[in-house]
């Protein structure tokens, strides 16, 4: 039974739509009197929400709609007078088309569905629809067409009229899915696309420093369409979506906007149509939603009843965004006039009456709106509409190559031709320019406006403008906000900004939740590279923690002018001039027993050694290149080490002449034979030189630029290279003084002119100790002065040597003659002969 009862409804509903559908194309309907239509030379088609379904169902079968039994929209009727205004305005000019007067077919489009037999009216021709047919031989019955209000019932009905290049110049239909041309050839439109009004809200968002954020939409294409472009064109915007949901007429308002303020999100878009956003409206007062901030699209932000909704000034501020509003001269008198005539369209023919409620070309409550009404209505959409009848009018005044007095009327007129004409139209009208881009769009003028629901009435004011021609032009009057003068801007941010120096963290999913911290030392950060990361300072800058920008570091190194390194400086050439006098000293005593008891001919190349190893204090100073590191550290580490390797034998040799002679004859007969102390120096000076050429060709010491000693400095200074290589050179010279104290003390009871073992002992000492306080230096302190105190530790191992072994002998030559005998010597040696054999 059940199965039989939904057949038959079924069938109710298709003959519903057929006989719609034949009223509207096979029957031509005799209205002329009525509002809906207007003969004339070329006809017009036109799409208006003169009613709205307030709760629309889903549809499961082809079925037509009756709009006049649905709510009558004053907006919508406002909507259909404008057109009907600027076509009798076109019709009165003698110079647009001066011979030629333009007619309309009005429909009342309430549905997003249920209105195709009057598309199929205006597409037809003589009655027919012929599907792929020329563009030539198709003379469709209306021209263009202008509408529908939505852009879910403009998608819908878009295929079959840009099918055959209908010009459908629309004015209410944002969806930016609408400018691709592949699908929609022949779609103008007189409003911005959705793709411009998503860029201006996130500039208002930008412009107050907002970025936590709810998107509210309705369950249409305008919504789904906007809710994508703003998850697209916010990223690397800093702005986070942190709530979004799309509602329907049946959806928990309620439960929404708590799930809002839980989270603290003080800005809410709501880009909707005025149904689903009067719902989002009322239901936040009746919640007492407090001081959010609202930012409408142009379907509502111009709307005319919310503003005087009692307690909306209760829920925040509401920014809007619409088009430019220009008023249309003569569009109130002849709003009066028309209600004044309202009589006239009154029709007693049953069966006509009938065709205009089937067709929607009937309004049985539109003679109950006063002008008042009409002229009071939300006029967002009007220059959109009065445009786009203009954008036909000057298409066709260029088809028929009119001129001021006449149009050549014997021109067959196809609607494609008009689409051809109007991508190329640059015209004014009422101050603006309209022109289209390659997409169909028109150039973008919209303006903020501000609802000040405080007062009664209240009142709207534009409080900024968003303009693309000539150029990119945007703008808030700051001073006209509420929050100017009594509180600071409303915050909506998902973290508090970070202070100065403070670099972002990323705190959970969104990029715009962070935590701070503050940037270390040698680091910034800059905020408009990246507030994420704390970027390192270039070496030749520094910067103290918490910082924005580097600072040059100032470079310091030994200068040959400084006072310090110019008395080293002296010192080291004194000591060279001391060195070069006692070579002197030796070379004219060199027969006398101190200096063959000092070594004799050994005692020229310690000398030697010792003038090179002083040379090397003069490569600390002035900047530092390659060169200078080298010689400053191989010079010094070479010759004194030969120096030391003197010393040794030189301990060695004493002992084996007075003890090892007796003991071991043999060994010490090859010593002399061999010349073993020569030997033993050349040994070691070319195995020496053999491990300080390996650790200058493996890792030779280089210039170096310390940047981390000092937060605001940059020392100049040489890398040592530490090597195996090097550590085995300076291992080498330890060494060889650990020798010379280990024969110094075998050797402590030996004749005293010939025993230098105190002297020795006393020298090795000191080097060791000098160097010991250097490396500690080293470690403890950080200064340009370690390279000076490393010069000075070089040069104070030089004096070592010569104050404790070679300046007792000079002493003796200069001072005491007497002891530099032969006589005195031999008694010396006798005297410990002679203890030798009691011990």
């Amino acid at each position: 039974m059940s199965n039989s009862a939904s057949f038959i409804m079924f069938l109710s509903h298709i003959y519903t739509f057929l006989l719609a559908f034949t009223h509207c194309v096979f029957f031509k309907v005799y209205c002329s009197s009525s509002e809906f239509s207007l003969d004339g030379d070329y006809l017009l088609g036109g799409l208006f929400p003169v009613h709205e379904i307030q709760h629309a169902t889903p549809l499961f079968f082809p079925e037509a709609i009756e709009c006049y039994r649905q709510t009558l929209s004053k907006s919508g009727y406002q909507m259909f007078q404008v057109m009907r205004f600027a076509v009798e305005e076109i019709n009165n000019s003698t110079t647009l088309l001066p011979n030629v007067s333009l007619g309309y077919e009005i429909v009342d489009h309430c549905s997003d569905t249920k209105n195709f037999p009057s598309v199929f009216s205006f597409i037809s021709q003589n009655g027919s629809i012929k599907p792929q047919e020329k563009l030539n031989s198709h003379q469709p019955k209306v021209i263009a067409l202008t509408g529908p209000y939505g852009s879910t019932r403009t998608i819908t009905i878009a295929p079959l009229v840009t099918m055959d290049l209908i010009p459908l110049v629309n004015y209410g239909a944002s969806s930016y899915a609408l400018s691709n041309k592949l699908q929609y050839p022949s779609f103008i439109r007189t409003i911005p696309s959705n793709k411009d009004l998503i860029q201006m809200i996130i500039r208002i968002i930008q412009w107050f420093g907002w970025n936590w954020v709810a998107f509210l939409g309705g369950p249409d294409n305008y919504s789904e369409d906007g809710l994508q472009l703003f998850n697209s064109y916010i990223k690397n915007t800093g702005i986070c979506l942190a709530y979004q949901e799309v509602l329907s007429q049946s959806s928990n308002y309620s439960l929404t906007l708590q799930k809002i303020n839980k989270i603290n999100i003080n800005v809410i878009v709501v880009f909707a149509g005025s149904q689903y956003a009067k719902n989002i409206i009322k239901e936040a007062i009746a919640n007492n939603i407090r001081d959010k901030v609202w930012i409408a699209s142009e379907t509502w932000s111009m709307n005319q009843q919310l503003p005087k909704e009692p307690g909306v000034e209760n829920i925040g501020t509401v920014i809007g965004i619409t088009e430019r509003i220009l008023s249309l001269p003569g569009f109130h008198e002849f709003i009066y006039k028309a209600k004044g005539t309202t009589e006239i369209y009154t029709n007693d023919n049953a069966e006509s009456e009938i065709q205009m409620k089937t067709c929607n070309q009937y309004c049985d409550n539109c003679s109950m709106l006063t002008a008042e009404d009409i002229i009071n209505e939300d006029p967002t959409f009007s220059f959109a509409i009065y445009s786009a009848i203009y954008t036909i009018a000057h298409a066709l005044h260029e088809v028929l190559r009119c001129d001021i007095n006449e149009c050549r009327t014997n021109i067959t007129v196809k609607p494609y031709m008009l689409l051809e004409e109007m991508k190329k139209l640059d015209f004014p009208l009422n101050g603006r320019q309209v022109k289209y881009d390659v997409n169909g769009d028109p150039a973008v003028s919209y303006a903020v406006v501000l609802w000040h629901t405080e007062t009664k009435p209240p009142w709207i004011q534009v409080v900024g403008t968003y303009d693309t021609f000539p150029e990119i032009d945007f703008a808030i009057n700051n001073s006209l906000m509420p929050w100017h003068n009594n509180t600071a801007v409303p915050f909506s941010n998902c973290s508090v900004e970070c202070k100065e120096g403070f670099s972002r963290e990323h705190e959970g999913y969104h990029d715009c939740c962070f935590l701070c911290k503050k940037c270390p030392q040698n680091s910034y950060v800059n905020y408009s590279r990246d507030p994420y990361i704390c970027f390192p300072c270039a070496e030749s800058e520094w910067s103290e923690e918490g910082s924005t920008t580097c600072k040059a570091r100032s470079v310091i190194y030994l200068e040959v002018t400084d006072i310090t390194s110019v008395a080293v400086i002296i010192s080291a050439t004194l000591l060279m001039t001391v060195f070069i006098y006692i070579f002197c000293l030796f070379a004219c005593n060199y027969n006398t027993p101190v200096v063959r008891s000092a070594g004799g001919n050994m005692c020229f190349l310690m000398l030697a050694c010792l003038i090179m190893s002083t040379t090397s204090v003069f490569f600390f100073f002035g900047q530092p290149t390659a060169v200078n590191c080298v010689l400053r550290s191989l010079t010094f580490f070479f010759f004194f080490t030969i120096c030391l390797s003197c010393l040794t034998v030189r301990s060695f040799q004493i002992v084996c002449i007075f003890k090892m002679a007796a003991k071991f004859p043999k060994l010490h007969s090859l010593w002399v034979k061999h010349s073993g102390q020569w030997l033993f120096v050349a040994s070691f000076s070319v195995v020496h030189l053999f491990l300080c050429v390996m650790w200058v060709t493996v890792s030779a010491p280089k210039p170096f630029q310390d940047s981390f000693s000092f937060k605001d400095q940059t020392v100049l200074s040489c890398e040592k290279g530490l090597t195996v290589a090097l550590a085995i050179v300076v291992f080498i010279g330890w060494f060889l003084g650990f020798l010379c104290v280990l024969f110094s003390y075998m050797g402590r009871d030996l004749p005293k002119n010939y025993n230098e073992a105190k002297s020795i002992t006393f020298s090795i000492i000191l080097y060791y100790v000098i160097w010991i306080v250097y490396i500690t230096t080293l470690l403890l302190i950080k200064s340009k002065y370690v390279q000076l105190f490393n010069a000075m530790t070089q040069l104070s191992s030089v004096y070592a040597i010569l104050f404790s072994y070679f300046i007792p002998k000079s002493y003796i030559m200069l001072f005491k003659p007497e002891k530099n005998t032969a006589a005195y010597f031999q008694t010396s040696i006798q005297t410990y002969t002679q203890t030798i054999s009691r011990n």
